[in-house]
């Protein structure tokens, strides 16, 4: 599934085509995708027009000129192309995604200035809602969320408290979208293993000081993944041109039996279950 740095390359390759653009057309092939899209989706969003592309975890929310924002999940699968009319782009296409299918283009949104933007999802796990804007943060999907890890509102304060009393490792807290919005396995995993943090001890034991010195270390992981272009997009051209691989620059993810990265450690990565995740860490420096 995709994380942060994914859905932010998607929003940022998004953005230059539908802000401040009005929907000339919308198209939807079927009523559903992973739920079933709302009543009069097509009639609601025709002539709408995008006033800004904003990500909420991993959610795309695309704000209207009118009372409602529509809300987009990419599930497992969920893909945008774009096309122009002198060629087309793919603002997230995932390294082990298929080649996009025509059957699967479930959704199509074309703007007044001709560029069509096709939403693929083969496995149908993404999903589309209009929700009330001024009510957008109390509906279920944003009510219990915490706050976003790039924000001033992650700091290690907010996570000393949220971890006071708590006997599972960071880890597995640092996955609760309720405590921080947006991080999944792949770089809680990269981040602990910068911050040599044991994944597995327990969190309420965890002093300030080394809490203080694991945001930045989020943050940092998070914002070097965006600027590449995430972790798994393929073929996604940032606006200097370049397209983005972070997976080569793991410390920890998917590199079992490999020595570990950080700086004066002779370790070895190792790979153990984790509620159902595979951790990868370093047993020498993570302590």
């Amino acid at each position: 599934m995709p994380e942060l740095p994914e859905v932010e390359t998607v929003r940022g390759g998004l953005a230059p085509v539908l802000e401040g653009h009005r929907l000339a057309r919308v198209e939807a092939r079927r009523p559903d995708l992973r739920f079933p899209l709302p009543a009069n989706f097509v009639q609601l969003l025709t002539g709408a027009t995008i006033t800004r592309l904003e990500r909420r975890a991993k959610y795309l929310l695309a704000r209207l000129d009118r009372e409602d924002t529509l809300v987009m999940h990419l599930g497992m699968s969920g893909r945008f192309e774009i096309s122009h009319p002198d060629g087309e782009a793919r603002p997230g296409l995932f390294h082990y995604a298929p080649e996009p299918d025509a059957k699967h283009a479930h959704i199509v949104f074309t703007t007044e200035a001709g560029v069509r933007v096709t939403y693929y999802d083969p496995r149908r796990f993404g999903y589309m809602a209009l929700v009330n804007t001024a009510t957008l943060e109390l509906h279920p999907w944003f009510a219990g969320l915490g706050p976003e890890p790039l924000s001033g509102d992650f700091d290690g304060a907010h996570l000393k408290a949220a971890f006071a009393g708590r006997r599972q490792g960071p880890k597995t807290l640092l996955l609760d979208q309720r405590i921080v919005a947006g991080l999944g396995n792949i770089y809680v995993c990269e981040a602990l293993n910068r911050a040599r943090l044991s994944p597995f001890k327990p969190a309420g034991t965890i002093s300030a000081a080394r809490l203080g010195k694991l945001v930045p270390e989020i943050k940092a992981v998070l914002a070097e993944a965006i600027a590449a272009g995430g972790s798994t997009l393929r073929d996604f051209a940032r606006t200097d041109g370049a397209l983005g691989y972070f997976q080569h620059r793991f410390r920890t993810y998917d590199r079992e039996g490999q020595p570990c990265r950080n700086s004066g450690c002779k370790g070895v990565i190792d790979r153990e279950i984790q509620a159902g995740r595979s951790t990868f860490f370093c047993p020498l420096c993570q302590k």
